[in-house]
């Protein structure tokens, strides 16, 4: 009885574990900021804005300014402090709705055509595209906050809450289910999301999913204090998953794929601070936690960005400007502060602009965006060695396509990842059914007649996929992958098709990189740092 009890209690921790690793991970793939959209966005809201005052109001001070052949006496109470955002992804524009909002005149550049989403991006032949599939999770309060200030409904541009399917080489694995309106009633976590999942995990053996109860000591622990995160970070997931006693099958079948999808590693590059993060914020904070929603129409541009360039260019000082790479910052005399940015246009065919009379910075960058700012600032490398490391850390290959069919296939759900497939050279893949997800099909097809099931399919640590080329890549997901997990693509054609590769777009959180992360306040006094990679603490 007493064995009995205990494996009773040891299927149960481990239930809970294996739901947190399915729904943190499997329902977090294909987006460039899937993960990191909502976080970017409330730190750089709630703490850019007031570290640039706080440490760079005395920096705003008395300037002469020569109008009408007068000289004009500029003070802090006239003149609005004039503040450059590098960077227009979720960090860079909430940095720019901030300070905006707090009486700030900000340019905001970035190397995108449109950074403010009016102009979407599309195919060589006029069809929409997108790099990867945002989720957007039920304790997203940001985003919901943010759709509500414009005004944009939020069931007019986010699906319904969707469940999500596995896939291996032997078949279906697991599924994800929707707990919000799951039949069972709302329990305290973990006790609904045990309950509620006990049959959607298809082969993995009882006995190897036990040991996922290992981790529930880890979870209790690494955020014990700062020293404890630490020795966390410098410790690989892998590592972690041994000294936990995790089964070697329950790592090698599941846990590695899902990290290749979720955190886009396998779990001896990754650290495993971040793991055990990613594990609590998306797993284990409430039972509906899990469930996702993803974009019902258009492209996140489209839809969220724009209105909020919008919102902020009809009521604030902003200036946008696309295609513009920051190049160099330029410090004052005593490298004490940012005084101007040096920039490419190439718009302007190619030349080097300097936006100066600056008050502030912040760089809303990742780690490619970095190294490419530091390495041509040989002032701010020396007195910023805490962004020289940051600029050291390595980024994530991705690549991403869209396929249009001649056929609708049917899947049990509309979001899918892959695993364990040898064609995926160690990647991890994801599909996306976006004829379920979007109910528009014109706009899908640019005002072409609609043939069938249209596409969006990414691949993360893509760095051995990234050499293939572009038919290369549309046939090893429709001769190869895609049938081998839903054999209704093998009656299906590709119509159109689009590939394009994002060589280290995605941040590497590997082992010890946390104090290599860049801080929110740097060594110069009014430039801060904003992104999903910023370290708080």
């Amino acid at each position: 009885c007493k064995d009995t009890m205990a494996r009773m209690q040891a299927a149960f921790c481990a239930s809970l574990l294996f739901l947190s690793t399915i729904n943190a991970f499997l329902l977090a793939p294909s987006s460039l900021t899937a993960v990191s959209g909502r976080r970017q966005f409330s730190q750089a809201r709630q703490n850019v804005g007031p570290a640039l005052f706080a440490r760079g109001r005395s920096s705003v001070g008395t300037r002469m300014q020569e109008t009408a052949g007068e000289t004009k006496t500029e003070t802090p109470q006239t003149r609005k402090p004039k503040i450059a955002v590098v960077g227009a992804g979720w960090g860079g524009w909430a940095a720019a709705k901030a300070l905006c909002e707090n009486g700030c005149e900000v340019t905001l550049l970035d190397g995108l055509p449109d950074p403010t989403g009016e102009q979407p991006y599309l195919t060589p032949s006029g069809k929409p595209f997108e790099a990867g599939t945002r989720g957007f999770w039920k304790d997203y309060p940001n985003i919901e906050d943010l759709l509500d200030k414009l005004d944009v409904p939020i069931n007019e541009v986010l699906t319904d809450f969707t469940g999500s399917s596995f896939f291996s080489p032997d078949g279906l694995e697991a599924t994800a289910p929707v707990f919000s309106s799951s039949s069972f009633p709302q329990l305290p976590s973990p006790l609904g999301q045990v309950f509620a999942t006990f049959s959607n995990f298809k082969r993995l053996p009882v006995q190897d999913r036990v040991t996922m109860a290992g981790l529930l000591y880890a979870m209790l622990d690494f955020t014990r204090d700062e020293k404890t995160f630490e020795a966390y970070d410098r410790m690989t997931a892998h590592e972690l998953f041994i000294r936990m006693g995790l089964s070697q099958r329950l790592v090698d079948d599941f846990i590695r794929p899902t990290l290749l999808v979720g955190l886009f590693k396998p779990p001896e590059e990754l650290s495993a601070a971040v793991a055990m993060e990613l594990l609590y914020f998306y797993a284990l904070a409430h039972q509906t936690s899990f469930d996702v929603r993803w974009i019902k129409k258009q492209t996140i541009q489209e839809t969220m960005i724009n209105p909020l360039a919008k919102y902020i260019g009809e009521n604030f000082d902003l200036t946008v400007k696309p295609k513009c790479r920051v190049s160099r910052i330029v410090l004052s005399d005593d490298a004490s502060a940012v005084t101007a940015i040096e920039y490419t246009d190439f718009s302007a065919g190619s030349e080097t602009q300097v936006l100066d009379g600056l008050d502030g910075c912040v760089l809303a960058l990742g780690a490619k965006g970095m190294k490419g700012v530091v390495s041509n600032s040989p002032e701010l490398a020396q007195r910023c060695p805490e962004l020289s490391r940051a600029a050291s850390l390595g980024g994530i290959d991705v690549v991403a396509a869209r396929i249009w069919l001649d056929k609708y296939v049917a899947t049990e759900n509309p979001a899918n990842v892959l695993s364990r497939f040898e064609g995926l050279r160690g990647a991890g893949g994801t599909f996306f059914m976006l004829d379920q997800l979007q109910p528009d099909e014109d706009a899908l097809w640019a005002g072409e007649t609609p043939q069938g099931s249209v596409l969006s399919c990414d691949f993360y640590n893509a760095g051995a996929i990234l050499p293939l080329s572009d038919q290369g890549i549309v046939d090893l997901l429709m001769k190869e992958l895609l049938p081998a997990a839903v054999p209704g693509f093998k009656a299906a054609n590709v119509v159109d098709s689009y590939v394009q590769r994002f060589p280290g777009a995605v941040t590497w959180f590997s082992p010890g990189s946390f104090k290599s992360r860049p801080p929110l306040e740097t060594s110069v006094k009014n430039l801060v740092c904003a992104g999903d990679w910023v370290r708080m603490g």
